[in-house]
């Protein structure tokens, strides 16, 4: 849920002006740029700095509930093409493994 103070009907903003629109589907909002919840520095299209509590489906394009016609297929050809790959090991950059979180790199 989302509260806004809206002096257009159209349009939401705060004290810097951003631009918030209604969206053209009922009930949404549109945002032109990159949001920041707790932080104000997003270098993503949503970042969220803190937890995030999710009532309902979180969809992702490697969800099944987003595919058709899966079948199964040769593991034979698949194994030859997985030879083929380029495998590597890396470390994450201290930067983003400090705002990440993430302690074993």
């Amino acid at each position: 849920e989302f509260s806004f103070q809206a002096s257009n009907p159209g349009q939401f903003e705060n004290d810097s002006d951003v631009l918030w629109q209604r969206g053209h589907v009922p009930e949404t909002i549109v945002y032109h740029g990159r949001v920041g919840i707790n932080t104000d520095a997003p270098d993503e299209a949503l970042v969220v700095c803190g937890n995030a509590k999710v009532m309902g489906r979180v969809m992702h394009p490697s969800d099944s509930r987003a595919k058709q016609n899966i079948r199964e297929v040769d593991t034979n050809e698949q194994l030859r093409r997985i030879t083929q790959m380029r495998l590597v090991e890396y470390d994450y950059k201290p930067e983003f493994a400090s705002v990440m979180g993430i302690k074993n790199t």
